[in-house]
């Protein structure tokens, strides 16, 4: 995958962790490896600017997602197998989130990860107009982030026993091959 991550909000984010859930949810959605996906974090002038352009609603917004080319599965038996493509850019409002993630009781990483993941959606095409939608969305979003904390933790963990190792070893005072140096 390839991620672009553009912060144009003045408000310091981990872009390392936007790209991490993205990156997760693009494989779990079998999005081939080799898409792009551009990331730009706006200020609440620009995101109201943009609510207004293009949804004809004032004020900002949380999250907004524009699709680039169009996804169609399927197609013809004899095609070409599809290649890597733009999937498309996800902007985020951090000063907005920053609100909703107060009033959700969380942080303001947390929610951004949680739009992330909206915006990813949304790229591919699944919306909540509709009663319908918004639960099919709604809970592959929550999934795909339960996921991804749950994958999260276990690098943690694992990173954690490789160092606790690694200090055993390197206080009982064995070479690389096992054998004492004392």
């Amino acid at each position: 995958m390839s991620i672009e991550v553009s912060n144009e909000s003045n408000i310091e984010v981990s872009e390392a962790a936007l790209m991490k859930v993205a990156e997760f949810a693009l494989g779990r959605m079998q999005v081939h490896p080799a898409a792009e996906l551009s990331l730009v974090l706006v200020d609440s002038a620009a995101m109201a600017e943009l609510h207004v352009q293009w949804m004809d609603l004032p004020g900002p917004t949380d999250v907004m997602s524009f699709p680039m080319d169009e996804l169609r599965p399927g197609g013809r038996p004899d095609a070409a197998e599809p290649g890597p493509s733009m999937l498309g850019d996800i902007v985020l409002c951090p000063s907005f989130a920053a609100d909703q993630a107060e009033a959700a009781g969380h942080s303001l990483e947390e929610e951004l990860l949680l739009l992330t993941v909206h915006g990813v959606l949304h790229l591919l095409g699944y919306d909540h107009a509709e009663p319908d939608e918004e639960k099919e969305m709604f809970a592959l979003q929550d999934q795909l982030l339960a996921d991804f904390h749950s994958a999260q933790r276990r690098v943690a963990r694992q990173a954690a026993l490789d160092e606790a190792d690694q200090r055993l070893l390197g206080t009982v005072g064995l070479d690389g091959n096992g054998d004492d140096t004392r």
